[in-house]
């Protein structure tokens, strides 16, 4: 049977439910283990892995429809459902292990994993704590199990293994990069906040899993992953990833918080991102010496006085010209590419993307 191209966040959703009550069936079943352990782990992925816009994983459906340029088979559809939550599963391994990292607070509305209650009888209000270090190599752990009993007998197994340990080291590497890059905010170094440094922490802590991973997964499926056309696919959609991460640097300064759903602290937390780094770059000595008094500073005084440097050095208008010059350069390599690669498939993905 064929179905109609089209994948909504509520089947994709149904999907996740299935695809865990087989994991949490399969350990109940070929496992000695307590209920207590397996109703852990059910309760961690519950928490961690669906909840988010979804869009990585959705890309996946999306892209091989238009690789395949028709409607998928039922199978065709489930699998690349089933692809498309293995994104959201790593995103859920990085996240629980971030939250930590960042001693964030709470993550998509809830308290981040590692500050929930333990979801066992009698625990009386004690939390995961960091026992979430070892939660977040289970769900890594089990997305793998995921994808062994769904793609064991196809013929690019091996390379959706290889393909997500690489994007899951690449990743990894961005975090250090992103957390080595944080000057100590008692003696505040701003020559690490460089443009160069800058787009390699995008690149490897964004780029890779968030655009290049889900359109590649689709071209393993649809037969069309040659080693000419990944290479072509990794070049637009890595300058994709760079593209929508200065758009959410952007937001994070300039955007209401009901709409990009979270409250900017960038400022506060001392983050090596884009704006800051075009300060850098068109401050004059005195404003950078304004810039290492207040940048990585809790204080509201401070977090505004940074935002009025930004207003001074007219760092929305550099970024409104960066917006368009950058749209237009994507425009013009998914146009120029040779590869047998659907232009819908990077077309679609900018659209999504573009002015948001």
């Amino acid at each position: 049977r064929v179905t109609r191209n089209m994948c909504t966040r509520e089947e994709f959703v149904k999907v996740f439910d299935k695809i865990l009550s087989i994991e949490i069936e399969d350990m109940k079943q070929n496992y000695t283990l307590p209920e207590t352990a397996i109703n852990w782990v059910e309760k961690l992925h519950q928490q961690a892995v669906p909840g988010g816009k979804m869009n990585r994983g959705l890309t996946v459906v999306s892209s091989l429809r238009s690789i395949l340029d028709r409607d998928l088979s039922e199978e065709e559809l489930f699998l690349s459902q089933v692809l498309g939550w293995c994104i959201e599963w790593l995103q859920g391994f990085f996240l629980v292990a971030d939250d930590i990292m960042d001693n964030s607070v709470t993550r998509r509305g809830d308290p981040c994993w590692y500050r929930m209650e333990k979801p066992i009888p009698g625990a009386d209000g004690e939390t995961v704590g960091i026992i979430a270090c070892n939660d977040s190599l289970i769900v890594e752990t089990v997305m793998y199990r995921v994808l062994k009993r769904h793609f064991r007998k196809k013929e690019y197994y091996v390379d959706l293994i290889e393909l997500f340990q690489e994007v899951s080291f690449q990743t990894e590497m961005g975090q250090l990069l992103d957390l080595t890059s944080q000057p100590n905010t008692t003696k505040n170094n701003l020559d690490l906040f460089t443009l160069d440094t800058y787009k390699k922490i995008v690149e490897y802590k964004t780029a890779y899993y968030s655009f290049y991973l889900p359109v590649a997964l689709a071209m393993y499926m649809g037969g069309i992953a040659t080693s000419d056309n990944l290479k072509a696919a990794q070049k637009i959609l890595l300058q994709m990833g760079e593209y929508f991460q200065i758009q959410d640097d952007y937001l994070d300064c300039y955007g209401a918080p009901e709409v990009i759903g979270k409250v900017g602290r960038d400022i506060e937390e001392n983050k090596c991102g884009w704006l800051v780094v075009q300060a850098l770059l068109k401050c004059t000595p005195e404003q950078r010496e304004i810039l290492a008094e207040h940048y990585g500073q809790e204080s509201p005084e401070s977090v505004q006085k940074v935002k009025q440097l930004y207003k001074e050095l007219d760092i929305e208008g550099i970024f409104k010209a960066y917006e368009q010059s950058s749209y237009e350069e994507i425009c013009e390599l998914i146009n120029s590419t040779d590869s047998s690669i659907p232009r819908a498939c990077f077309t679609d993905l900018l659209a999504k993307i573009y002015k948001r």
